[in-house]
C-alpha cells in the first residue's frame, strides 16, 4: 500500500497516513487527523510503498492538502504559542512552582494547548491548569519531559562546534550506552562523553556498528595470545588500525619483550576471565 510520511515538527518523528487518491508533493503542507485532533504537518515522504503488516492498520487518511487559509491559520497558531509561553511563565512565577517551561503547542483546530516543562520531581500544577484554562478557554495539557527532549526543543552547540544532532536531523533518540565508549577506546570521563543535556552523546552510536565488526575477531586486554614471537599477553589494542600490543615471554622465561602485531597474525589461546556484564550496568537511564 502507498503511504505518505508526515512530520509535525521541523525535526521530529515521521508518522504515516493514507494519501487516498491525492497527488501530494514532497514538502507540501497537509491537514490530517491524529489522536490529538486535527493537525497541520509537512509531507516529507511521498508515494512510499510499504507492507500492510509494517503499519498500524488501519491508517488514518489525509483530510486534504493544505490551502492558503490553512497555512495562515498555522502561522497564527505559531504566533499564539509564543504569547501563551509568556503568559504561562508569569503564572508559574505567580504560583511559585519549581518548574521550567520549555515549549508550547497548539493543535491546528485550537482544541488543545500542550505545555512542555522540566522539573526535578513531581509538580502539583492543578491550579496552574485552571488559570490557563480560564485565560485561553480551551483544553490544557501540561507534559513533563526529560533533559534530552529539552535539548531537542531548545537546541544548542555541541563540543564539536555544530548545532546539536537531535535538533538538526535526528528524528528519534537511539539507545546509547557506556559500553560504546569503551569499545571505541574513548575516555570514560563524563565531561568528555556527555552532551549539553548531561546524557551520553548521541554520536557514540554512529560508528558503533563498525567497531563491533572490527572487534569481533580481535583479542581483548588481558587475553593470552600466540604471536609469531611466542606466547604473550595483550596489554592494549588499536581497533581501527587492527593492531595488538602484547608482552611476549622470551625463551629463558625470565625476560619479556613488548611487540606490536596485526590482528591477523595472532591467535587467541585464552580469554581473560570476564564477569558477566549485565545490561543495566551500561544502560543510559533517564
Amino acid at each position: 500500500m502507498k503511504v505518505v510520511g508526515v512530520r509535525f515538527k521541523k525535526i521530529g518523528k515521521i508518522y504515516y497516513f493514507d494519501p487516498l487518491d491525492m497527488a501530494i508533493e514532497k514538502d507540501s503542507g497537509v491537514v490530517v487527523e491524529t489522536s490529538r485532533g486535527v493537525e497541520y504537518g509537512t509531507a516529507v515522504v511521498v508515494d512510499k510503498d510499504v507492507e500492510e503488516s509494517e503499519t498500524f492498520s488501519p491508517l488514518k487518511p489525509v483530510i486534504r492538502i493544505a490551502t492558503e487559509e490553512d497555512r495562515k491559520k498555522n502561522e497564527e497558531n505559531k504566533a499564539k504559542e509564543k504569547e501563551a509561553i509568556n503568559i504561562c511563565k508569569e503564572k508559574i512565577k505567580y504560583r511559585k512552582l519549581q518548574m521550567k517551561l520549555i515549549d508550547c503547542e497548539i493543535t491546528f483546530d485550537g482544541g488543545k494547548m500542550i505545555f512542555y516543562f522540566t522539573a526535578d520531581g513531581r509538580i502539583d500544577f492543578r491550579d496552574l491548569v485552571k488559570d490557563l484554562a480560564a485565560i485561553f478557554k480551551t483544553r490544557i495539557e501540561l507534559r513533563q519531559i526529560g533533559v534530552r527532549d529539552e535539548a531537542k526543543m531548545v537546541n544548542g552547540i555541541g563540543i564539536c562546534g555544530r548545532s546539536l544532532c537531535c535538533a538538526t536531523f535526528l528524528g528519534d533518540f537511539q539507545p546509547v550506552s557506556i559500553k560504546m565508549a569503551k569499545d571505541q577506546g574513548l575516555s570514560l570521563n563524563p565531561t568528555k562523553i556527555s552532551g549539553v543535556c548531561g546524557r551520553l552523546m548521541c554520536c557514540l552510536k554512529y560508528e558503533q556498528d563498525t567497531y563491533e565488526e572490527l572487534l569481533k575477531d580481535m583479542p581483548g586486554e588481558g587475553d593470552i595470545i600466540l604471536t609469531p614471537d611466542g606466547e604473550g599477553e595483550v596489554i592494549s589494542v588499536s581497533v581501527l588500525r587492527q593492531l595488538v600490543k602484547a608482552v611476549v615471554k622470551k625463551e629463558n622465561k625470565n625476560d619479556v619483550d613488548v611487540g606490536f602485531y596485526s590482528a591477523e597474525e595472532v591467535r587467541i589461546l585464552k580469554r581473560r576471565h570476564r564477569k558477566e556484564e549485565r545490561k543495566e550496568d551500561y544502560s543510559d537511564f533517564e
